[in-house]
């Protein structure tokens, strides 16, 4: 198991790779490149740069978060077939540089949802938080919602210049259905194979977030069944998960410690985010500390199962509380990310010595 943070570059990250060098136990960081257009291919020069910056600095970026999708490719348009070849050459240029894992999503327009950015806790530390019925709006307002809380910086996903024109986006998304949406990931998975073939590096879909529909958009990924059909669609093992038990436990429904550990013995998790939320009602809920007794989550049960079912891939913490202070984007300070890591770390350590 290797710990790694993720990092969004010297240009857009107020943590610096020096800091993340020196919290105990971390191998790498999780990187990408945002100067890309989606669906252009990334450059060698610039996967060159960003890796020899982070090599500079100690440490090792064998995760990619991410390559995103052109929405052309997940509504099915004949304009996919050009998009799927760039990618494949995306793969072909980042396994030139050592990158084992793709991290990435299938949903449609927005990567991921929070209602409130800068949600105050009782000891004076700010988290994210999700209630249902702050998505009680329209689609523009809620981007609006979330680019003028972003403390001035890009949040992943959420691309000014895309989301510019969102209620674009909705209309054609409007004949996309959670059975089409499944068609054209697999129409995705089958056409990339060939790269991911050549260079070994494994995909690895996230969850999505929330696990279930909003604005009426399909979802694909939001429990053990849709995990079975994906991995199942393309039995690959190149057809990998990124397991967040941040989203996939935002649905109480699912049993987050099982169904890890099932997709960890089946060897379908080059990847996962461990991290904890609290739940306010079967909905609503808020990004907690890391520890067991601080969430709704048993945070040993899930590393004893990764550990229990062979996982040996990469793990960050995730998200993170900002606080002693500290500004920047939300959610990824480096504080509270590094208490996190350590926690993770320590569970790791005494499930294996025990």
């Amino acid at each position: 198991m290797k710990m790694t943070m993720r990092w969004f570059g010297s240009e857009q990250d107020h943590v610096k790779l020096k800091d993340i060098r020196q919290v105990p136990g971390m191998s790498g960081v999780v990187g990408a490149l945002y100067d890309v257009p989606v669906g252009d291919v990334w450059p060698e020069e610039k996967i060159k740069a960003l890796m020899d910056e982070v090599h500079e600095a100690g440490l090792e970026m064998e995760v990619i978060e991410s390559v995103n999708i052109h929405d052309d490719i997940k509504i099915g348009l004949p304009s996919r077939d050009q998009y799927i070849e760039n990618y494949k050459e995306t793969i072909r240029n980042l396994g030139k540089f050592g990158v084992k894992v793709i991290c990435y999503n299938f949903m449609p327009i927005f990567d991921w949802l929070k209602t409130d950015l800068h949600f105050e806790l009782p000891d004076g530390s700010f988290t994210m938080k999700y209630e249902k019925a702050g998505i009680e709006k329209s689609p523009q307002e809620m981007v609006d919602s979330v680019l003028n809380n972003s403390n001035g910086v890009i949040l992943p996903g959420w691309e000014p210049e895309r989301l510019a024109t969102v209620m674009e986006l909705f209309e054609a998304y409007s004949e996309v259905d959670e059975a089409k949406l499944r068609d054209n990931f697999k129409y995705f998975m089958e056409g990339i194979m060939p790269a991911l073939k050549e260079t070994g590096i494994k995909m690895a879909i996230h969850p999505d977030d929330p696990p279930y529909s909003v604005f009426g958009l399909p979802r694909i990924v939001k429990n053990r069944e849709d995990l079975d059909w994906l991995m199942t669609a393309v039995d690959e093992p190149e057809n990998g998960i990124t397991f967040c038990t941040g989203s996939i436990g935002e649905d109480p429904k699912n049993d987050v410690v099982a169904i890890v550990g099932e997709f960890a013995k089946r060897g379908r998790i080059p990847f996962a985010h461990v991290r904890n939320i609290k739940f306010l009602n079967e909905t609503d809920h808020f990004e907690a500390p890391h520890l067991s007794e601080m969430g709704s989550l048993d945070m040993h049960a899930v590393v004893k199962a990764l550990y229990d079912n062979g996982f040996d891939g990469y793990i960050r913490p995730d998200h993170g509380r900002m606080i002693w202070g500290e500004e920047g984007r939300p959610g990824y300070g480096l504080y509270d990310r590094a208490i996190g890591a350590s926690y993770l770390l320590g569970l790791w350590e005494a499930i294996k010595k025990g």
